[in-house]
């Protein structure tokens, strides 16, 4: 009888370890809530809140979409974007590999972000650099966990 209450005990606590773990993983389904760009000495909000931004991370991959949330209908109305690719995860440090993306010129570029979990929060501050494009900035974006 102690033999099989032991083994309950056990796999309740291997189950209850493994929820943790997966609640305070990078995998997941992500909520833009906010996003800060700084170029030279300038910071400024890059969050529209007229759009929803949502990013997925699974174990090999992430993707990312943007729309509008007024389902505008012409060029300057209708906001649509998305991206994604592989990734890897090391500590703290995130890269994510661009293969696709709307924006052709971003293709196949690594961004490096160093990333934290807070409670159902992602945070991910990196720099965003691509020479021919002239783009050289740091953003700071904030995610909430999807459920």
């Amino acid at each position: 009888m102690k033999k099989v209450l032991f083994v309950i005990v056990l796999i309740i606590s291997m189950i209850s370890c493994n929820s943790e773990k997966k609640q305070n993983s990078i995998q997941g389904t992500w909520r833009l809530i906010s996003a800060e760009t700084t170029e030279k000495d300038s910071t400024f909000s890059t969050f529209n809140p007229k759009t929803k931004m949502i990013k997925i991370i699974n174990d090999t991959h992430f993707a990312f979409f943007n729309h509008d949330l007024n389902n505008g209908k012409d060029s300057i109305n209708a906001v649509f974007f998305g991206g994604g690719g592989k990734y890897t995860l090391k500590d703290s440090i995130y890269t994510e590999n661009l293969e696709y993306f709307n924006n052709r010129q971003w293709e196949n570029n690594k961004f490096e972000f160093v990333v934290k979990i807070q409670n159902d929060t992602l945070i991910q501050e990196g720099i965003e650099k691509l020479e021919k494009l002239g783009i050289n900035r740091i953003i700071t974006e904030k995610y909430v966990r999807e459920k």
